[in-house]
């Protein structure tokens, strides 16, 4: 997923509610018919654990040959997480990775010392009507991984742990929570999960992880008394018990968290490092668009075009 910088959140209080240490509501944008809503990093939070970016797609619906095309661009220094609710994306990678994503499954990739992807609408689902909702996250690399090797991982949704709890299903897509482990091979202590609500249905937040939050994709849910709509990202008191209750007419929520890092991110479009220079070493080599020499290089089958640094991108300045 690629870095549009126009979204930014906007953080109100928490209204009085002493477990809630920052509320976020994402502002939406449209981007030519297609929402999305930034949660993180917003001007209040930059992290929750390692969790740096968090954006909901859509819900979007498409007309025969619709569809999103995030053409290719580099990233740095993070992972990143394509988990989708409906419709589907094709990634390709200049690593070699070629793979299609469907709802309930996890997308992984490590772009470490640096990687270059984009994500696509295929060309099967273009002909005809198709659909897309889903969230997108990158987690910041611990400082001693930020170099490491880039590398990619799939899973299927039978392979990622489905907890029951009377009520409220969680599906467990990274790290560990509430005694299980997911598949995804992790670079530290975290948890990710999308977890169903029935009505009435309550759901506790593991108490194991220094970070915790949740993101509300549909219905609502109360928390001591007070609701909470869809499109709400709340990020918990460290040390105290979480559980929400759904609604009368339910709810689905992201449930994300972990260790915080050793300190904070300086980021800068899809760049993402404890150090400037390397971002700066980072930007120079994409706006040098040298693909067969440089560092970076395009998505092995997806050659023909790229998002470049434009003069108002190459204003921005790295964020801290």
């Amino acid at each position: 997923m690629s870095w549009n910088p126009t979204l930014d959140p906007d953080c109100p209080e928490a209204g009085g509610l002493d477990s809630i240490e920052t509320l976020i509501i994402p502002r939406a944008r449209d981007l030519g018919g297609f929402e999305v809503r930034r949660a993180l990093p917003s001007s209040r939070r930059q992290m929750v654990g390692p969790f740096i970016f968090f954006d909901q797609m859509g819900p979007a619906e498409f007309i025969t040959d619709g569809g999103i095309d995030v053409r290719p661009h580099p990233h740095i220094g993070l992972g990143t997480v394509t988990y989708l609710y409906q419709g589907e994306f094709e990634h390709r990678d200049s690593i070699g990775t070629h793979q299609m994503i469907y709802p309930g499954e996890v997308n992984w990739m490590l772009a470490g010392q640096g990687v270059t992807h984009s994500e696509r609408t295929s060309a099967e689902t273009r002909k005809g009507r198709s659909s897309l909702f889903g969230i997108q996250t990158w987690v910041a690399l611990p400082e001693d991984r930020e170099d490491m090797a880039p590398d990619f991982e799939h899973h299927g949704k039978e392979a990622l742990p489905l907890l029951d709890y009377a009520g409220a299903e969680a599906r467990l897509i990274l790290g560990t929570g509430w005694g299980a482990k997911s598949p995804v091979t992790m670079q530290s202590e975290i948890f990710y999960a999308d977890v169903t609500l029935a009505p009435g249905a309550a759901f506790p937040l593991p108490d194991d992880h220094e970070d915790r939050g949740l993101y509300i994709t549909s219905g609502a849910i109360e928390i001591a008394g007070e609701r909470f709509e869809a499109g709400r990202m709340m990020v918990f008191r460290p040390g105290d018990r979480i559980t929400v209750k759904a609604g009368p007419e339910g709810a689905r929520l992201m449930a994300l968290g972990g260790e915080t890092l050793n300190g904070p991110r300086y980021v800068w479009w899809n760049f993402v490092s404890s150090s400037p220079e390397k971002i700066e070493a980072a930007k120079a080599a994409w706006k040098a668009e040298d693909f067969s020499g440089g560092p970076f290089h395009l998505p092995v089958g997806d050659t023909e075009e790229f998002i470049p640094i434009t003069p108002d991108m190459d204003r921005m300045k790295i964020k801290l």
